[in-house]
């Protein structure tokens, strides 16, 4: 069994949400189905991250880390190619630290 860190992208709000999950694949669809409390009724959710990990307490850390300010100066790093790509400098701008956190 693996257990996932996951980073997911607002299409209308341009906002991240970082989350752990056992089952990605229901739970990107609960995020698109409203079913998630602060993810609900803000568009249309695009994963654009995750990780796989054996260990459900290594996954935990790892969500915990990223929710954090040094964890976010990291998903900036590993994801700036991606932001960089369909987006202008200044809208990368406006996503820092709109990071929903549970």
């Amino acid at each position: 069994m693996f257990y996932f860190v996951y980073i997911i992208q607002s299409l209308k709000l341009n906002k991240l949400y970082i989350g752990f999950t056992e089952d990605l694949n229901k739970r990107i669809k609960e995020h698109n189905e409203n079913k998630s409390r602060y993810t609900k009724n803000k568009g249309h959710w695009k994963l654009i991250f995750y990780e796989a990990y054996l260990n459900k307490y290594d996954a935990l850390r790892r969500e915990r880390y990223l929710k954090s300010s040094k964890g976010w100066t990291t998903i900036k790093t590993m994801l700036q190619e991606y932001l960089a790509k369909g987006q202008k400098q200044e809208e990368i701008k406006t996503i820092n630290r709109k990071i929903l956190l549970k």
